[in-house]
């Protein structure tokens, strides 16, 4: 469990060099805020399609290598991204490209990780390793956000996803070392998961959802907070630059104290061992209170006063919504469990809001539409 966290703080600092420099600089070359969410759509939209096949091949497949063979792949995606922008050979429809490729390896890759990090503690202590999960997620925002000023201030935008591929690698290279946990739950496999094939089909994961209705109400809540609410990646961004009038700098503060609140609602979701779909809910319905606030403010120091406290109560909120849907089934149904709810929930990030914070996964791969001038003039104007 050690290793997985660190393994996982590694690869969240990674992503978050990336995203650090990511949609600001492509909403300053584009100028518009529909090409930013255009190439974090196009990501998502696998999910759309294809994430319960992809969470059928989780539950059929050993999970330590579907893990370590997807972050392998999306290592190599971030590598070829990076070394088109470093050559400024990246325009938009290559962009989308990657980011296409990016969402349909991320829809083996999301529940293979999250399910992989529940092997590693025994089966009462999910809900607390999810929590403390959260935490390293955050930890790793907040060290990636403050590496990429220094990266992309030294090294130029490229380094950002150079350093971002490497964390996959890592990844990749601690996997083959993890050990199971003595009482986790054991995945089946192999000569017993054939045996039991009518059991591992799409049909029987998704029926199993559709039979129970505190999952189909947490899809709800969950679906209806991620598809409104959870896009403030770029959202904030435009609300910083724009009507408060705000630079690069302004921007990392307030990711700065999204981490930290999201540290803060870890240490509380770890506390949470029987969260509920009701406490879930009500979370949500207070974080987006908190949201509709936060759009208002007339200054940036009101706006970092609103988001901290938004920050924590949707930590609480999406850590113990993962606590129930990743202990609900039973194990053999999890991969596709985990993946139904996938298309109703995309977030900021071309993640699923349904995956386990606690042991991510794979990292969104937007690429941003490189010119060498004009994103050399957008880092010197705002800062980078």
């Amino acid at each position: 469990m050690r290793w997985w966290s660190v393994a996982n703080f590694v690869s969240n600092a990674g992503t978050w060099m990336q995203l650090t420099v990511q949609n600001l600089l492509v909403l300053q070359i584009t100028g518009s805020a529909a090409a930013t969410g255009l190439s974090m759509s196009v990501q998502a939209a696998p999910a759309l399609l294809m994430s319960v096949l992809g969470g059928a091949a989780v539950d059929r497949w050993p999970r330590k290598l579907t893990a370590a063979v997807s972050q392998a792949a999306l290592a190599v995606i971030a590598f070829t991204t990076a070394t088109l922008v470093a050559l400024d050979r990246l325009d938009m429809t290559t962009l989308m490209v990657l980011a296409a490729v990016t969402g349909t390896v991320a829809t083996v890759d999301n529940p293979a990780c999250a399910l992989l990090g529940n092997d590693l503690v025994p089966a009462e202590d999910v809900p607390s390793a999810i929590g403390v999960g959260a935490l390293v997620f955050n930890a790793g925002r907040l060290a990636g956000a403050a590496l990429a000023g220094v990266t992309v201030g030294f090294l130029g935008t490229a380094a950002a996803y150079f350093a971002n591929g490497f964390s996959f690698l890592f990844v990749t290279a601690v996997i083959p070392f993890l050990r199971p946990a003595a009482g986790a739950v054991r995945q089946v496999t192999g000569r017993a998961a054939r045996r039991s094939k009518s059991d591992m089909s799409v049909r029987e994961g998704l029926a199993f959802f559709a039979r129970r209705p505190r999952l189909l109400a947490l899809a709800g809540v969950t679906g209806i907070s991620a598809v409104f609410g959870r896009n403030y990646g770029l959202t904030l961004a435009v609300l910083v630059t724009g009507p408060l009038a705000g630079g690069a700098g302004a921007f990392g503060t307030v990711s700065t104290v999204l981490a930290a609140g999201g540290i803060v609602g870890a240490v509380l979701g770890a506390r949470l061992r029987r969260p509920s779909v009701r406490l879930v809910g009500a979370l949500a319905a207070s974080g987006a209170l908190l949201q509709i606030v936060a759009g208002l403010s007339p200054s940036l120091a009101v706006l970092l006063v609103l988001v901290l406290p938004m920050a924590v109560v949707e930590s609480v909120s999406d850590t113990a919504g993962t606590a129930v849907l990743q202990t609900d089934p039973p194990a053999h149904l999890r991969g596709r469990v985990l993946a139904a709810p996938a298309p109703s929930c995309p977030t900021d990030r071309g993640e699923t809001c349904r995956e386990a914070p606690a042991f991510p996964r794979s990292r969104p791969v937007n690429p941003p539409v490189s010119n060498r001038t004009r994103a050399a003039k957008c880092r010197a104007g705002a800062g980078v």
